[in-house]
């Protein structure tokens, strides 16, 4: 995946996304000890980054593909992701979802036109299941994250970012999947001027970290975070590219993830989801590394349950 093809991949995209804002505060820049940028993929459509790699998958089917619909397996963003995606485009969508998700989660796919099919909360079950539907329709399976449109798609945030703040000294983003800071990691290499990536992860979802280390890709020993959106691990598309081009990846404890939490909603005025939190939990965590640097943060998203804020107090 090179520059032209990020660079086209963005064009494409733009009718169906919007450029986010990017905030600063002078508080958590003292707190940290260096000037942090935030690309605030909140407001994105429908309320994360997954928009991005979503529009660009479903962009680049032919019409035949188009026609017959798409399928994914998400209990999360992906799955509100690709259904809106594709009903902008007029495709239809059939997310598989374990039968535990959360029910709001259900709710936001199916307004967004999505056609669930409900599983047992099993990685084989969702894989199971999206071959049937593959098999029933003819529908094309785009997967969330290791997919090399959805990659560049998520490239995208960095590549704006950089357009506004082009002397980074480094960008740091959450890591899941991989797809996020592999596409970052892409537009940090051929938009920015030395710019490096880093990732953040919680200790209780390490699989990144350990796999960086090992040279191979690991599975989660636990996945016992708040971030639910960083319990998947790595594929053989993004896996590469991690290893080229992201330097290191900081891992944070669950404490420091619902601090950085509520400093992002009580300082920038903005709802983040705990995933996205992480992210600045690892500048505030390692501030000798980045101090007197300018730093880009992405928050990857704000789908939160309003219900069962981490930092909230029983009534």
């Amino acid at each position: 995946m090179d520059k032209q093809q990020l660079m086209e991949c963005h064009e494409r995209i733009k009718p169906f996304i919007h450029n986010t804002p990017v905030l600063t505060s002078r508080l958590i820049d003292g707190m940290a000890g260096a000037r942090l940028f935030f690309k605030c993929e909140n407001f994105q459509r429908m309320g994360a980054f997954k928009m991005r790699g979503a529009a660009n998958a479903i962009m680049q089917l032919t019409e035949s593909q188009k026609q017959n619909g798409v399928v994914t397996h998400s209990s999360g963003n992906f799955a509100q992701a690709l259904s809106l995606a594709a009903q902008s485009m007029g495709v239809k969508a059939h997310i598989v979802m374990p039968r535990n998700a959360p029910q709001v989660k259900k709710d936001a796919v199916r307004g967004y036109g999505g056609n669930i099919i409900e599983c047992e909360p099993t990685l084989e079950a969702r894989e199971q299941e999206s071959k049937e539907i593959q098999k029933k329709y003819g529908a094309t399976f785009i997967h969330p994250s290791n997919d090399d449109a959805v990659i560049l798609g998520q490239g995208t945030a960095c590549k704006e970012l950089l357009e506004l703040h082009p002397d980074l000294d480094h960008v740091i983003t959450p890591v899941g999947g991989g797809g996020l800071i592999a596409g970052t990691a892409l537009a940090a290499a051929y938009f920015g001027n030395g710019c490096k990536t880093i990732g953040g992860e919680p200790f209780e979802g390490d699989d990144a970290y350990r796999s960086l280390l090992s040279g191979t890709i690991e599975g989660n020993i636990t996945t016992n975070t708040i971030a639910d959106g960083l319990k998947t691990q790595l594929g053989d598309r993004n896996f590469p590219i991690i290893q080229k081009h992201v330097e290191r990846i900081i891992r944070v404890t669950e404490e420091e993830i619902v601090s950085a939490m509520r400093l992002v909603w009580e300082r920038l005025k903005i709802i983040c989801e705990p995933s996205s939190a992480v992210a600045l939990a690892a500048v505030l965590r390692e501030k000798e590394t980045f101090k007197d640097k300018k730093i880009g943060v992405i928050i990857s998203g704000g789908n939160v349950d309003l219900v069962h804020l981490p930092f909230q107090k029983p009534l």
